[in-house]
């Protein structure tokens, strides 16, 4: 189990730091027009791929490793398997529209993971203290702040920029 939670850590990291750099391109309108046009061309299967392995990692966590999801993972779920199977489609017909469904999904997801995350910070009753699986205590924590709900957070912001940064026309 903990090598493959530590591929999914270093996954999550290397794709946090594509979402800051993405970022900081975009909102100081930098000229990286090699890198731009290589990630436009490529986003589709760039977040088909994010989508897929946010989806099987999430099934390794339940169905291998036996972690019992909890309420607000459910959640997350709930936005993210959905996204594997569009994307998946989209690339297959080199369909450009699949943003139309991706961002919102992504965008409540991300409200979802930035919830669990809060939780797990401040250790918070919700509504998994309940019944069920605690939200409030993480699984595991990777590097003083990796947990699922940050992979989850990031999976979704990945989603967010490749959609919304890495459009094929930058206004």
């Amino acid at each position: 189990m903990d090598s493959i939670i530590n591929i999914l850590t270093i996954a999550a990291i290397a794709a946090q730091i594509f979402v800051v750099v993405s970022l900081f391109g975009w909102i100081f309108n930098l000229k990286w027009e090699k890198i731009f046009g290589f990630v436009t061309r490529r986003r589709l299967l760039m977040a088909f791929v994010v989508s897929l392995i946010a989806t099987l990692g999430s099934l390794y966590f339940s169905e291998i490793a036996g972690l019992v999801p909890c309420k607000l993972c459910w959640f997350q779920r709930i936005f993210m398997y959905p996204q594997a199977v569009i994307l998946f489609v989209a690339y297959w017909k080199r369909d450009e529209l699949a943003g139309k469904y991706i961002i919102p999904l992504s965008g409540i997801g991300i409200l979802f993971s930035a919830y669990h995350i809060y939780v797990q910070q401040i250790n918070a009753l919700t509504m998994c203290s309940l019944s069920g699986p605690s939200c409030e205590i993480p699984e595991f924590v990777k590097y003083g702040y990796i947990t699922i709900p940050v992979m989850a957070f990031t999976a979704f912001a990945v989603l967010l920029t490749l959609f919304t940064v890495y459009r094929e026309k930058r206004s």
